[in-house]
């Protein structure tokens, strides 16, 4: 089941011989299932020029991810309060999984 991007979402690859780059806003949607080996995350975007983008993230990676990105938004100075406190509710639920 996919759920509606409310905010904004961009991807860029880099190939030595091509380079990618794609936004997917809201009108966009995406969806996250998981497995033994980790998290799928797809995010589509179906207005306009198509777009499909897919990620398989193993758990160590995943978690290695979460912690960076912790330490990196505790970095930001003027983060929106309204989204330093989205950030904590879903913070709540990963710890909810323990």
């Amino acid at each position: 089941m996919s759920t509606p991007i409310t905010d904004k979402a961009e991807v860029s690859i880099d190939f030595p011989d091509k380079f990618f780059m794609g936004s997917f806003g809201q009108g966009s949607r995406y969806d996250v299932t998981a497995d033994t080996e980790g998290i799928h995350l797809h995010l589509d975007r179906t207005h306009g020029e198509k777009r499909h983008v897919g990620f398989h993230i193993h758990y160590y990676l995943l978690a290695e991810l979460l912690a960076a990105s912790a330490e990196a938004v505790s970095d930001v100075k003027g983060l929106e309060p309204h989204h330093r406190e989205r950030l904590k509710e879903a913070a709540r639920k990963w710890l909810a999984i323990a």
